[in-house]
């Protein structure tokens, strides 16, 4: 999930930018797209382009489909590409309980048929979208051609360490977020987050993306996400059951481990989640030199569900390399993408 791994310490949502300006055309996520019906809720579709397979793009916990803005247009030249919002997200109504992954992949599997999006698909999992696809793969395999992981979240691989580290961070979020959102529901000023070391202060409403107002995004855009991020409940209920729920998403995924055969599968590894300087306590930086290497071995751990499984190193990215390197990102989809058409060249 976004930044989970950082919440105690300097997450690099403060560092990290490069990408100038705003994305071209990002007023697209300003508003709904595609509202599609689907087990008791509506789900937003974002979809541009056209061609098979079709790319669809699942966010890290507390984003939405705006963290595809500055490649979803760029993907569209060649294929179609849809990002959403998973229910009770953006612009999508809120959906049923409990938030786990299972049932996240069995909505996105019938919006997409329903919505009349056809497989196959190659799935794009960021962070704790990567439990989501994994498990829409593990339930609906023969529609898959491919898996693209952008900073994967890996508790049912990770050591102990980085697992009970997590879960203690689990704990902290879900109290946090639980005060922001008992503060939406009551209409009151919106309470500031306690902070981490080395970040600036940040109140309820900024704690999305890598921190609202985004960079990277329009200031039409960002004011539609501040105001979603003030006024809307449901995305807090949704958020905080997802959250609560990941440790039986690791446990789902630990049991459900299949193979994808030879279906092309990419793992982009970031390496600057952490924002110090020589101003950081040796302890501190220590630690944070200690998670990168334990994530970027845990990430390692997935290369073997697939003979055609490559980790590509985002040297320059923080959690979001979609936004800091998205080129990086553009090759491993567009090698996912040729090696699944001339695994199957009817596409």
């Amino acid at each position: 999930m976004r930044c989970v791994l950082a919440m105690l310490t300097a997450c690099s949502i403060f560092a990290v930018q490069s990408v100038a300006g705003a994305a071209p055309g990002d007023d697209i996520y300003a508003r709904p797209g595609q509202m599609v019906s689907v087990n008791g809720t509506r789900l937003n579709l974002v979809c541009l382009g056209s061609g098979s397979p079709t790319v669809v793009f699942d966010a890290g916990w507390e984003d939405w489909s705006p963290s595809l803005a500055v490649i979803q247009p760029r993907i569209a030249r060649w294929t179609r590409v849809c990002s959403y919002d998973r229910a009770g997200a953006g612009f999508s109504d809120a959906g049923p309980m409990p938030r786990t992954s299972t049932r996240i992949a069995d909505e996105l599997h019938g919006a997409l048929h329903n919505g009349g999006v056809a497989g196959p698909y190659i799935l794009v999992g960021h962070a704790f979208g990567s439990y989501n696809v994994r498990a829409f793969a593990d339930r609906y395999m023969p529609e898959v051609a491919g898996l693209v992981l952008i900073d994967p979240d890996t508790g049912d691989v990770q050591t102990d360490y980085l697992r009970d580290y997590s879960h203690k961070l689990f704990v902290r979020m879900f109290g946090e977020l639980r005060t922001c959102r008992d503060a939406v529901a009551e209409g009151k000023p919106l309470p500031p987050l306690p902070g981490s070391t080395g970040a600036p202060p940040a109140t309820c409403d900024q704690q999305f993306f890598r921190g609202l107002p985004e960079a990277t995004f329009s200031p039409q855009l960002n004011a539609k996400l501040s105001q979603i991020a003030r006024t809307k409940v449901a995305m807090y209920d949704a958020y905080l059951s997802e959250l609560q729920q990941m440790p039986s998403d690791e446990e789902y995924l630990r049991l459900h481990r299949q193979s994808f055969g030879a279906r092309p599968i990419r793992i982009i590894t970031a390496f600057h989640h952490y924002s110090d300087s020589d101003r950081t306590p040796n302890a501190l930086h220590l630690l944070h030199l200690r998670l990168e290497s334990e994530i970027a071995l845990s990430e390692s751990r997935l290369l073997d569900l697939s003979s055609n499984a490559k980790q590509v190193f985002a040297y320059r990215s923080g959690y979001y390399s979609q936004l800091d390197q998205p080129d990086i990102v553009m090759q491993a989809l567009r090698e996912a993408y040729d090696q699944s058409r001339t695994a199957n060249p009817a596409h």
